[in-house]
């Protein structure tokens, strides 16, 4: 089978979440079930296309509203991802280093679609199954159905992944000019709330929709910012799929980023030095249970909470906290006020490192992740295979991938996102880390689990076979 995806993120190339390592995974693992699978990716201007050596294998026009615009599709030919990966190149659209703050993006997501439809419609072998992420690439099922220039398109099946229901990518209709000619009859299939919406035309018009986990999949039928009816009566070709993690990448026994690689029968040494590390270069008691929070800063994240729930958790408990992130002004503020009030207890790293995030995981001994939404969730995986672990909420992917101790489970889990539940949480960690022995058999155990992308690749593949017989 031949699988094109087409995406705005994909790791190594370019990443601002989770996004960027399903796509950097996802194929790949395909192409370990024997099939053909390619990404196409926007091209950066960054540090891998700066070391990476690329061939111009397409050029070609479109139509961009009232000008031509000319693109290039530039082939990854080292390193080697695993996959085929191709970059749409643009002048002054699509060659940027920063994937998303920019005041154009509404210019370059479209573009980026219509170089990568108009590309594909030059093949003389076309994919047998096109796969669509997130509302960047919303619009590319609607123009296979019912542009006139990319008819030859129609019959060459699309699925549509929502990784994140609360980015539609909405656009005002004067800037309909944009897209290629289409059969007007369509133009609702476009309309949600009175703007071109590419995330509700992706649900319309796609042959599958996926989310990321199935829960996520149940809670977008009752909130989905606005979408929640559109699932609903489009539910009979919606499914959940978990996200997997790359475990060639994610493993502690070989991972290059780390200080000491270490597997399940060496675990306490392992994590010891990692610990020890964190301790030393934060500022940290190395004999306290260390809680870390990796992530963006933003509300969905309940990155909001954490000023208040460090400062009420150290005000009670003898244990360590470590932030890594960035996002809100206000609570990188607050978060960075706070070291002063708990020094040698407390401390952040405002950014993002992703060498330091390979460390925590590997040192960290709790992984707090208190989402308000987190569609699949890939920290909390990260903390099992490396030995960590998670304290989560029970929504979307965190609810079905970690079970409590209390059910005979390995996390830690609560029920709301607000600062009581959480500490109440930190309070049942710290409590487990005291029983050592038990603590040390569900770190062994949860480094067993398998959260790789074999089963969700496999899972795809049924998806895509079904799609094809509808033919």
């Amino acid at each position: 089978m031949h699988i094109t995806h087409i995406s705005f993120e994909c790791y190594p190339i370019a990443k601002a979440g989770g996004l960027a390592d399903v796509v950097g995974a996802l194929p790949k693992y395909q192409q370990n079930l024997d099939h053909t699978v390619e990404a196409i990716v926007p091209y950066y201007s960054n540090s891998f296309t700066d070391d990476a050596e690329l061939e111009i294998i397409h050029k070609g026009s479109i139509r961009f509203g009232n000008e031509d615009k000319e693109y290039e599709v530039r082939k990854v030919v080292t390193p080697d991802l695993g996959f085929t990966v191709f970059l749409i190149y643009i002048e002054h659209l699509l060659d940027r280093k920063e994937i998303y703050d920019h005041p154009d993006n509404e210019e370059r997501f479209l573009s980026f679609q219509l170089a990568a439809i108009h590309w594909m419609n030059t093949l003389e072998q076309l994919p047998d199954v096109v796969h669509c992420h997130d509302h960047h690439t919303g619009l590319i099922p609607f123009m296979m159905q019912y542009a006139f220039d990319y008819h030859r398109l129609n019959r060459v099946p699309s699925i549509f992944t929502i990784h994140n229901a609360q980015y539609q990518g909405q656009i005002p209709y004067d800037k309909l000019h944009y897209l290629p000619d289409f059969d007007k009859n369509h133009i609702g299939l476009l309309d949600w709330g009175n703007l071109i919406n590419p995330l509700a035309t992706g649900i319309k018009c796609a042959w599958r929709v996926t989310t990321v986990s199935p829960s996520y999949m149940e809670e977008l039928q009752e909130q989905a910012s606005g979408l929640e009816g559109l699932l609903r009566h489009e539910k009979a070709k919606c499914f959940g799929v978990l996200n997997g993690i790359d475990t060639e990448t994610w493993n502690p026994e070989t991972d290059p980023m780390l200080l000491k690689n270490f597997k399940v029968s060496n675990v306490v040494s392992g994590r010891k030095e990692h610990k020890n590390w964190l301790c030393t270069e934060f500022n940290l008691d190395k004999d306290l249970p260390l809680f870390s929070f990796i992530g963006r800063l933003v509300g969905e994240k309940g990155a909001d909470l954490l000023p208040s729930i460090i400062r009420d958790t150290l005000k009670h408990m003898d244990v360590n906290i470590l932030i890594l992130g960035s996002g809100h002004d206000e609570v990188e503020y607050q978060l960075n006020a706070l070291k002063e009030e708990f020094v040698g207890r407390y401390n952040a790293y405002i950014g993002y490192s992703e060498k330091l995030s390979h460390i925590i995981y590997a040192g960290t001994d709790f992984l707090l992740m208190p989402s308000r939404v987190e569609p699949c969730g890939l920290n909390q995986m990260y903390a099992l295979r490396y030995g960590a672990i998670p304290i989560v909420r029970r929504t979307g992917g965190l609810k079905d991938t970690v079970i409590d101790i209390g059910e005979d489970g390995f996390g830690i889990c609560h029920n709301q996102a607000i600062v009581w539940d959480v500490c109440y949480s930190i309070e049942r960690g710290a409590k487990l880390y005291k029983d050592q022995e038990r603590y040390r058999d569900i770190q062994k155990r949860i480094m067993k689990i398998d959260h790789s992308w074999t089963q969700s690749a496999t899972e795809y593949m049924t998806i895509y076979k079904t799609l094809i017989t509808q033919k």
